[in-house]
């Protein structure tokens, strides 16, 4: 083959080495604008998955390497004049300049040609006259801009200024310097490369940058190589103490906002993105360089295996992407919590450092447990004596109060609709559906949402509150529910507005009624999305009755017996599509700015609040983010979140979207908390309002981390129920908990052990016993000059 590859920085070069490897006949030309030395950057971080795929690819390469690492298990963070350490991660890293240099060399030996300070001639020109052309040109890729109609790139520019440096001090760990400055949070993250140095990346929000000065040399143009000196020495100033006395090292040093780039696709004919040029994860949770070699050991073996160049570039897209974006995810959760870091400037120490581990929600609180006991212990530890515990118990079993109701644990039971009512009247199916959920030991089991009239139903299947037999029906679930477990439960109250009168969500989710039709009203008259009803524009009596319906359906809900009542102002039905701008074009005191579009939704939480007893908490259930540019934001959530707690929610329950058909969900790992966790420290925990997290929230691992950290009070779990209605007694057993936080029912007593899944009869020999013990947590240190401690 004859291959053009446009750029050689690490990826480039190594994918060029490699394809020499697999067949020496290839003619591979590199084109690379920049000298051979002009390099850019300090250190390099690489993970022991990465480093395992180049030692089976080129030991040569591998072997190199590994005798110019620096490697550490520790991360130590300090924080408000506190250090903390952590141990059992694995780290290992080098110098930039050092990579660069031993894969020229690798390069020059297989007989790659790299053409330095050459720019690539045009693509369509390369594409004519090679096999393949790889653009590996980095994140402002020429490659990529001539073919954007095709690539669909998306560069996200986000707001923290950052600014690459080193320092001759050698740090012995990775190391977060946290520091409270009269200006805002600025963070350090740095680590070793070598015996000599270590890199130093200062980060900060753009608000924390401005007040400090640094935007003085804004508008100056830094040509290549040229360091912003002004701002180097303001930073040298800023963190003297930590630099102790040692350096401050520059090398093309300037403000920079970090861009994620996205691509909809990777390859056009034999042009494939490669490294950077084709996507980008924040430097927080690792290293572009890291991610530019893999994508070069998946290509190179995708070329390999596959008989066209066609067929190999889908593959390599196909395998990499989802890897990719697995690690974009992470990168963007790391990303945004260094974003908002000064939202917990306040929080305890120890909690902040067990919040910084676990931003990117990778690393629970069982990943830190096997890494480091003795650390999860004191996160445990300092997490049951702020709640006035007199010992460590797992979070997730530990008592919470929400607007006076005491729970035995955090675990909701998260409304779900299950759509198998008669007449909106709650059978035997809806007894045994929540009564199972009880009995599994959730400490609130909340009801689907429960409509306050006939035409307020999603579906012909929906439960309601409108009548008395509805009335008695849920009183006799309540009283199962009170009699024989030691749950709580909460009622979802409701009104499906313009999502109502459609088909049971298996005969056809959203898709209007065949038959049987009923009129729905909405602030507007919008669809939900092509093919749904188009809505009724609700009139001022229109509201006045459906108000009035609200405060009747809190009423019964008070003769029902249940001690929580929650108001559903999310997902699209009639509260959020009227705070929504997607549904709400409204022009009179209930449309326009968000102080308007609260107006309604507002006037019935007031009636349920009026109408239910002021002993018992009224809750309400948010969508925070419509993911539409053009719904509603965060930003809007927190000032949601904000009116309804200044109108007595006990609690808010944070979810997010279903608003319109068009939503783009970043769906992913517990993808809705930091919506709550935002939330919680902006508006409510100052209010003493408490926080409910759900969305993607499945282990109980996940659920003790959120709660661990601070981003939520509860966790609201749904689907994971509907899989094992035991699900909490069953995380009691798995975590090896007794006590009032996980109480079975006298009758399934005999089953919380957790049962054995092999042999324990087998005479195990002693010695081996004994070493599989237990260890302490190895720190292993970065020591210049010595041999690693």
């Amino acid at each position: 083959m004859r291959i053009a590859i446009v750029g050689a920085g690490p990826g480039g070069l190594y994918l060029a080495a490699l394809m020499k490897q697999l067949d020496p006949g290839h003619e591979i030309t590199v084109w690379e604008r920049n000298a051979p030395d002009d390099t850019f950057g300090f250190g390099v971080v690489f993970s022991d998955e990465t480093l395992g795929g180049i030692e089976n690819a080129d030991t040569v390469v591998h072997e190199a390497m590994e005798s110019r690492f620096a490697r550490w298990s520790d991360i130590d963070i300090e924080f408000n004049g506190r250090a903390f350490t952590v141990g059992g991660q694995g780290f290992a890293a080098m110098s930039r300049k050092d990579l660069l240099r031993l894969l020229q060399d690798r390069a020059a030996q297989l007989g790659v040609t790299v053409r330095y300070r050459s720019l690539a001639p045009d693509v369509d020109e390369l594409r004519r006259s090679h096999d393949l052309v790889v653009a590996a040109d980095g994140l402002n890729s020429a490659v990529r801009t001539k073919y954007a109609d095709v690539f669909g790139p998306s560069l996200d520019r986000r707001a923290n200024k950052y600014m690459w440096l080193g320092t001759d001090r050698v740090f012995e760990a990775f190391q977060f310097f946290v520091k409270q400055t009269e200006f805002g949070t600025i963070q350090i993250h740095g680590y070793p490369y070598s015996d000599t140095g270590s890199t130093f990346i200062v980060e900060m929000h753009e608000d924390v940058w401005r007040r400090a000065g640094f935007d003085a040399t804004e508008g100056t143009h830094f040509p290549p190589g040229v360091s912003d000196e002004q701002a180097v020495a303001r930073i040298r100033e800023i963190f003297a103490d930590e630099l102790a006395g040692h350096a401050l090292l520059t090398n093309n040093s300037k403000w920079l906002n970090f861009t994620t780039v996205r691509n909809e696709r990777w390859h056009h004919h034999n042009v494939v993105l490669l490294g950077d040029a084709a996507h980008t994860a924040h430097f927080s949770i690792g290293s572009g360089t890291k991610l530019a070699m893999e994508d070069a050991l998946a290509l190179a073996a995708c070329l390999h295996e596959h008989p066209t160049v066609a067929e190999a570039l889908t593959a390599y897209e196909t395998e990499r992407r989802p890897v990719v974006e697995s690690t974009q995810r992470a990168a963007q959760a790391s990303l945004e919590w260094f974003e908002n870091i000064g939202r917990y400037a306040d929080q305890d120490a120890t909690q902040f450092c067990f919040n910084l581990l676990t931003r990117s929600r990778r690393i629970t609180f069982d990943n830190l447990r096997e890494r480091d006991p003795g650390f999860a212990d004191l996160i445990e530890g300092g997490f049951a004596q702020a709640q006035g515990l007199p010992e460590p118990v797992p979070a997730m079993f530990q008592p919470f109060s929400v607007g006076g109701l005491e729970l035995t644990n955090r675990i909701v039971v998260s409304p779900m609709d299950m759509y198998s009512a008669v007449d909106g009247v709650p059978d035997d199916f809806h007894l045994v559906h929540l009564g199972s959920k009880a009995l599994g030991g959730a400490g609130l089991v909340m009801t689907e949402m429960v409509c306050v009239s006939p035409e307020a139903r999603i579906t012909p299947g929906c439960t309601g509150l409108w009548n008395d037999a509805q009335r008695d029906a849920w009183a006799k679930v309540t009283a199962f529910v009170h009699e024989r477990s030691t749950a709580k439960i909460g009622l979802q109250l409701g009104h499906a507005g313009r999502k109502g009168s459609t088909r049971l969500m298996w005969e056809g989710i959203d898709q209007p009624l065949d038959e049987g039709n009923w009129e729905v009203m909405g602030p507007s008259p919008l669809p939900y999305g092509a093919g749904c009803h188009v809505p009724r524009e609700m009139t001022r009596t229109d509201m006045d009755a459906i108000v009035a319906d609200f405060a009747s359906a809190a009423r019964r809900a008070t003769e029902a017996g249940f001690d929580l009542l929650e108001v559903h102002a999310a997902h699209g039905y009639l509260l959020s599509s009227f705070l929504s701008p997607i549904a709400n074009h409204r022009t009179d005191e209930y449309g326009g700015e968000l102080t308007n579009r609260l107006r309604f939704p507002l006037q019935v939480f007031d009636a349920v609040r009026s109408a239910f007893p002021a002993d018992r908490p009224v809750t309400v259930r948010i969508s925070a983010t419509d993911w539409d540019p053009d719904g509603n934001t965060e930003h809007d959530a927190v000032e949601i979140a904000r009116a309804f707690i200044a109108h007595g929610a006990a609690a808010i329950d944070v979810s997010s979207g279903q608003v319109t058909k068009d939503e783009k969900p970043a769906y992913g790992r517990s993808y809705q908390t930091p919506f709550a966790d935002r939330i919680r420290h902006e508006v409510a925990a100052p209010a003493g309002v408490a926080v409910i997290a759900v969305g993607a929230v499945s282990s109980y691992d996940d659920v003790n981390s959120i709660l661990l950290a601070g981003r939520a009070d509860l966790c609201a779990l749904g689907r994971t129920h509907l899989y094992n209605p035991q699900w909490t007694l069953q995380a009691a057993a798995e975590q090896e908990y007794r006590g009032p936080g996980a109480v079975w029912p006298a009758q399934f007593a005999a089953g919380r052990r957790k049962p054995p899944t092999s042999r324990t009869d087998a005479v195990r020999p002693r010695l081996a016993l004994l070493r599989d013990t237990p260890q302490d947590t190895v720190h292993l240190r970065w020591t210049p000059g010595q041999a690693a401690r």
